[in-house]
């Protein structure tokens, strides 16, 4: 009796290891750890939220999300936060092109001076061959890209001057991201960039020990730069943009079967579409009342004429040049041959 009782038990124990729930409990984990640079109410924070809210949602709750925002995970820097994807310390993300830049240089594209005029330019290169190509890059690196989002163009604020020109730049300190190819291009146009995380930066700005910085419009409302840092004067030349990039880290993702493969993935595309609507929203003609929001709010805002334009792309040709030998040439003449041909 004591020898059929123990069989039974054993058996027992087969049958509920290897039953679904079980095996799921053993291969998932309780909770993915999700990085942004910045949570919400910003847009870039919102759709961290958002993915998280519709994986559960898709997964019917077998995938669980927990946000981590300003980039947490690594200290508060963002430059680390892609290696950390790699290594697995980050499960997922939604990361900026600009960050990413210092590990995948092709990615430096995008923060080429003066190369993308207008959304529908960013929406080329997302949306076309160039996107593709990136995407087959991150995933020889242990990732799997999902899904393009976006921060925005990136405009100039300062505590000191209207800028219409680059000489007016001459000597203003400008907090900058951890990329050379802002501290070159910056330095083209006469200005002294200073290289520190968003963290630190709004402290910087609020001291004096800085006097300007550059970033996308959402940013500088939210964080109410006029207020906190004092940022005055504003400048709408829209010389980079900053893509966003939904991924997941390339184990985490073979762990999951898939039919939750494919629920994150849908659920990257849902938020990144709800994010690119909300990083424009206010910023595309007709529809001007984000830029409105700002002047009302007593900055001076400039807004820069062709010809005026045409000053600083002259300014910070070479530096176009330089880069596009770094990037990879051929990559960038598909990049210009898609703005071109963009409708």
């Amino acid at each position: 009796m004591k020898k059929m009782v123990g069989v039974l038990l054993v058996l027992a124990v087969v049958v509920a290891w290897s039953s679904p729930q079980a095996i799921q409990a053993a291969d998932y984990k309780s909770e993915y750890k999700l990085s942004t640079v910045v949570g919400k109410p910003f847009p870039w924070g919102i759709a961290g939220e958002r993915w998280a809210e519709l994986v559960k949602e898709k997964t019917n709750g077998r995938i669980n999300i927990k946000c981590y925002p300003g980039t947490s995970l690594v200290g508060g820097d963002q430059t680390k936060e892609y290696t950390a994807i790699r290594q697995g310390a980050i499960d997922m993300a939604i990361g900026s092109t600009i960050n990413w830049s210092p590990q995948v240089k092709e990615l430096n594209i995008f923060s080429m001076p003066f190369l993308m005029p207008d959304y529908k330019a960013i929406d080329a290169l997302t949306g076309g061959e160039v996107g593709k190509e990136i995407f087959k890059i991150l995933e020889s690196k242990d990732t799997i890209p999902l899904a393009w989002g976006e921060n925005g163009f990136r405009e100039l604020s300062n505590s000191k001057r209207s800028i219409s020109k680059p000489q007016d730049l001459q000597g203003l300190k400008i907090r900058v991201v951890g990329s050379p190819l802002f501290l070159e291009t910056f330095t083209a146009l006469g200005a002294n960039p200073t290289q520190m995380s968003w963290a630190d930066a709004v402290p910087a700005l609020s001291s004096g020990a800085v006097d300007g910085q550059e970033n996308p419009l959402t940013i500088f409302t939210v964080a109410k730069l006029h207020a906190a840092a004092n940022q005055k004067y504003l400048l709408l030349w829209g010389y980079v943009a900053d893509p966003l990039i939904f991924v997941v880290n390339k184990d985490v993702w073979k762990s999951w079967k898939p039919e939750d493969q494919k629920a994150v993935s849908e659920a990257a595309v849902q938020a990144a579409k709800e994010n690119i609507i909300a990083a424009r929203k206010g910023l595309i003609p007709p529809d001007d009342s984000g830029i409105k929001e700002v002047e009302a709010l007593g900055v001076n805002v400039i807004r820069l004429t062709d010809a005026q334009k045409a000053e600083f792309k002259k300014a910070t040709q070479p530096v176009y040049d330089k880069w596009a030998k770094q990037i990879g040439e051929s990559l960038v003449k598909k990049a210009e041959d898609a703005i071109a041909k963009r409708k």
